[in-house]
């Protein structure tokens, strides 16, 4: 408890069958991942800094 507010940790476990159906729509090209911003090692505090301020639309990457 923090203050009045409750904070509850909610976790899956993936089972093998929705692991199958995802992999099924991955193949089927109906999942696509959507990548917002890539930046490369040297720049992952300006990563995190984007990711922190909650502008990204999808997924921030960093290469290595």
């Amino acid at each position: 408890m923090i203050g009045k507010k409750k904070f509850i940790i909610f976790l899956q476990r993936a089972n093998q069958q929705d692991l199958l159906a995802l992999n099924e729509l991955i193949e089927e090209g109906k999942v696509k991942p959507v990548i917002d911003r890539t930046y490369s090692i040297e720049e992952v505090q300006e990563a995190f800094q984007y990711f922190e301020e909650g502008h990204s639309q999808g997924k921030v990457i960093i290469t290595i």
